[in-house]
């Protein structure tokens, strides 16, 4: 089947749309609920602000049905920009007919055709094997580093932490 999508820049007025996906994602990959007005505030920054980042939004019938967050990474050892893929989501009903496929070939395409962009990078949950074959099946390649994280934002249990404790300040050893 031949899909009649459109991919296109994601507007203001998709933030809805987007705030959902995410959410959905956040349950469906990591089983966490995320804090809906922060998440509606992180949404809305990026699509104010294309520093941030911007979202590509695939439609079918006027519908979104799928989406993808690019960040940037500068890469000094390459002299270039590694575009980060993020939040990538696609409608339930929509999975395996094509709609990520076709949104990650429009992306690398855009990406290769640039000359200030040296690559796509993205992270992966290790569970989602689902995922790993997906991005395996288009070309990506697993690297040999691992993501390390210090989140001032979630407590070790995923929890929102509480942004009015003090910071706890460890004396160094001598």
């Amino acid at each position: 089947m031949i899909l009649q999508l459109q991919i296109r820049k994601a507007e203001p007025a998709d933030l809805e749309t987007i705030v959902e996906f995410n959410a959905q994602l956040a349950r469906e990959t990591e089983g966490r609920t995320l804090e809906a007005a922060t998440l509606r505030e992180g949404v809305a920054q990026v699509l104010a602000d294309p520093a941030k980042g911007f979202y590509w939004v695939v439609e079918i019938k006027g519908q979104i049905v799928g989406q993808l967050l690019l960040t940037y990474e500068w890469s000094d050892w390459r002299n270039g920009w590694f575009w980060w893929i993020q939040s990538v989501y696609v409608r339930q009903e929509w999975r395996g007919r094509g709609v990520f496929t076709e949104l990650y070939g429009f992306v690398e395409q855009e990406a290769s055709s640039r000359p200030d962009v040296c690559g796509l990078r993205l992270y992966v949950e290790e569970d989602n094997a689902r995922a790993r074959q997906t991005y395996e099946r288009l070309g990506m390649k697993p690297t040999s580093y691992q993501v390390y994280e210090a989140d001032f934002r979630t407590t070790d249990r995923g929890e929102p932490a509480d942004l009015f404790r003090p910071a706890k300040h460890r004396t160094p050893r001598r």
